[in-house]
């Protein structure tokens, strides 16, 4: 849906926040019920599918931020690591803290880049740490993925 959205003339109206809103509203219960959604209390698809509703609850950093915080306090194998690194970056950005893995882009006119990063120098071995993908190639796969009529990342 996002995608479609991406490649509408004017996707910034065109998506509706009142999406994100309902499922964040879901996924809170969800949390304070159980604890964040494992990977062995509802599979590896389930948890994936948590961490995709909290990474676009944009509008409500401080359950991201709570979710964070869970995510990092649960045993190695109970969560994706990319998906930590994930909502680690998105988290520090709304803060107005350089990201760590790199995985935040912005858009400005014709200029497409990442989100300030802090210590650069170590940017690959932290990515590699979390499973991610060398950063070059995570830029141009992002890069393609949004057309120049997109949304900002």
């Amino acid at each position: 849906m996002r995608k479609k959205i991406s490649e509408a003339d004017d996707a910034l109206s065109a998506w509706d926040k009142s999406i994100d809103e309902d499922n964040t509203t879901w996924l809170k219960g969800i949390v304070e019920k159980y604890g964040w959604p494992t990977i062995s209390d509802i599979g590896p698809d389930g948890s994936q599918a948590a961490w995709l509703l909290v990474q676009h609850a944009d509008h409500d950093p401080d359950f991201q931020s709570q979710c964070l915080a869970l995510m990092h306090a649960l045993p190695k194998g109970e969560v994706k690591p990319a998906n930590i690194a994930y909502l680690e970056d998105r988290v520090r950005v709304a803060q107005g803290k350089p990201q760590l893995y790199g995985t935040q882009f912005y858009r400005e006119g014709g200029k497409f880049a990442p989100q300030p990063i802090e210590d650069p120098d170590n940017l690959e071995k932290r990515r590699q740490a979390m499973g991610l993908e060398p950063f070059s190639e995570n830029q141009e796969r992002v890069k393609n993925y949004y057309s120049p009529k997109s949304q900002p990342l």
